[in-house]
């Protein structure tokens, strides 16, 4: 199992949307709008490392809303 903390930069305005669209996906366990040079943090986990990679390409960054993303792995759970 891989969790990650993904970072998300929105379009002016979308953070609630996305957030609100992010928490349905499987796979992801929270998403929360934040202050600060991103607007949404989620934190989400996977099978494995391709998994995680796929969620985030396939199913995340593909909202509405969304500008740009950056996935921290978890190093120690």
């Amino acid at each position: 199992m891989v969790k990650a903390y993904i970072l998300v930069q929105t379009e002016v305005g979308q953070a609630s949307e996305v957030v609100g669209r992010v928490r349905d996906i499987p796979g992801v366990e929270e998403a929360h709008d934040v202050t600060g040079p991103y607007d949404v943090i989620v934190r989400a986990h996977a099978e494995d490392v391709d998994a995680l990679g796929s969620l985030v390409v396939a199913r995340i960054q593909r909202l509405d809303g969304i500008a740009r993303t950056l996935t921290c792995p978890i190093v120690n759970i």
